[in-house]
């Protein structure tokens, strides 16, 4: 049956804005997107990693309960499930199992696995999986996909992974753009 694809939550399946709600309020910041030109969110709230860091763990229940869903993501992983098989690969810690799964149910979208890491090491997992293609929002995380298993990855374009790429990750803006690319590339693979 299909494809095996590779798919990051955070960032990815959710919108990219999800945690500066969290962030302005607790840290009275007024920030977008726009401002978070790095993956790293210390230097944008100016508290210790330590002090971050702690303040995640203790919100990090509500902030993947409550994080809203990408455009356009939901209509294109629910057409792929008919042919494909979709496993999501994410750095969440296990813990977090339960209030993943409720929220992907929530959401109505369908899955065949969620892979919670509890690091952001994905590539093992990726060839452990046969993951065929890979959709990620974290830009070394591309990269390092791509370049040691083979596979195309699509990045989702967003101010904190804005570094070069190389041939073979796709940078692309929407979840339309990304099921455009996707009929595209299995068209190629059917040859």
């Amino acid at each position: 049956m299909g494809i095996r694809f590779g798919i990051d939550i955070d960032g990815t399946v959710t919108s990219p804005e999800a945690l500066l709600p969290f962030i302005n309020k607790d840290f009275q910041l007024n920030l977008t997107l726009n401002d978070i030109t790095q993956y790293e969110l210390t230097p944008f709230v100016n508290v210790s990693k330590e002090e971050f860091s702690k303040w995640f763990m203790e919100n990090e229940p509500i902030i993947y309960d409550q994080s809203l869903i990408a455009d356009g993501a939901k209509e294109v992983l629910n057409k792929w499930k008919q042919e494909h098989h979709l496993l999501f690969i994410t750095a969440r810690a296990k813990r977090m199992e339960e209030i993943t799964k409720n929220w992907f149910h929530r959401h109505e979208i369908e899955y065949d696995d969620i892979i919670l890491l509890g690091s952001h090491h994905k590539v093992e997992a990726a060839k452990e999986l046969k993951v065929d293609i890979f959709l990620e929002d974290k830009h070394d995380n591309a990269v390092s996909i791509h370049e040691e298993c083979g596979i195309p990855v699509l990045l989702f374009d967003t101010p904190y992974n804005r570094l070069p790429i190389p041939d073979g990750v796709i940078r692309v803006h929407s979840w339309k753009e990304v099921d455009q690319f996707v009929d595209e590339w299995l068209k190629t693979k059917e040859k």
